[in-house]
């Protein structure tokens, strides 16, 4: 197998295998980002909001639902683009040897992780752009975001694409993924400005949720939705972006060792 370190726009091949492969399936894929802010909604927004009294943020008081409806966006950038490359990478790598075909032909072994991970934060920006289409319908967002909701989920799409190929180049088979998810997402989904204001929890507990990817992804999403525009937001930006950058590195070397012999 090819052992020498190189990069070209060849990526896009595989990139457009994968679309090929999920425009077969397109319609099982478009039901859950459809239904999931529908659900979520109705089991934490308006079931909650009898219970809960307004939620104060940036000056303004939300309803839960308002509060809860744009991190539910920023959360299916996650899923979507982690379980793409961890359970769908891992099956296409060990069960259905699709990476030793690729890495049979001019095909690089950076070339074809960069397409897996560009290929999560797609699957991530079209799934959020369907839940914001249909949270926007709904009245929780500004009519904005439906433009701009976009960019920000292929951002953060990258950023939990990484780590999900990070922990796919660690873990030596599928079962074992219910570690990541349980010790990295689980707390984060829970944790990062999601069901709840961060300010809420202590000191130290806040420092490690401003830590987290979706903390930031949330957060441009909630102002985004709410038409609040603030310099402040690049800072989040450029934090997803340099969580990219890092996790892509530690992605192709954690591959690098597990298919390169």
């Amino acid at each position: 197998m090819k052992s020498d370190p190189r990069f070209s726009w060849l990526f896009l091949k595989v990139w457009r295998r994968n679309l090929l492969v999920y425009q077969r399936i397109w319609k099982v894929n478009f039901l859950v980002p459809m239904l999931e802010p529908l659900f979520y909604l109705l089991a934490f927004g308006l079931g909650f909001r009898g219970l809960i009294e307004n939620v104060a943020f940036e000056g303004r008081s939300l309803s839960y639902t308002e509060f809860i409806a744009p991190a539910l966006i920023a959360t299916t950038m996650m899923w979507h683009s982690f379980f793409e490359t961890t359970y769908g990478s891992f099956v296409r790598m060990y069960y259905q040897k699709t990476f030793d075909a690729m890495l049979a032909t001019p095909l690089s072994l950076e070339e074809v992780i960069t397409a897996e991970i560009v290929w999560g934060a797609t699957k991530a920006t079209v799934a959020a752009s369907i839940m914001t289409v249909i949270i926007t319908l709904m009245g929780y967002a500004h009519p904005l975001s439906l433009f701009v909701v976009a960019p920000v989920a292929f951002l953060a799409g990258l950023s939990f694409s990484t780590i999900g190929m990070f922990f796919t180049g660690i873990t030596p088979s599928i079962d074992m993924f219910n570690l990541p998810v349980f010790l990295f997402i689980t707390p984060m989904f829970l944790f990062s400005g999601t069901f709840f204001p961060v300010s809420g929890l202590p000191g130290w507990a806040q420092i490690v949720a401003q830590v987290m990817p979706l903390y930031h992804a949330a957060r441009i999403t909630r102002h985004i939705c709410l038409g609040i525009w603030s310099i402040s937001l690049w800072a989040s930006a450029g934090y997803l972006a340099a969580f990219a950058g890092v996790f892509f590195l530690l992605a192709l070397r954690s591959m690098r060792k597990r298919l390169v012999r």
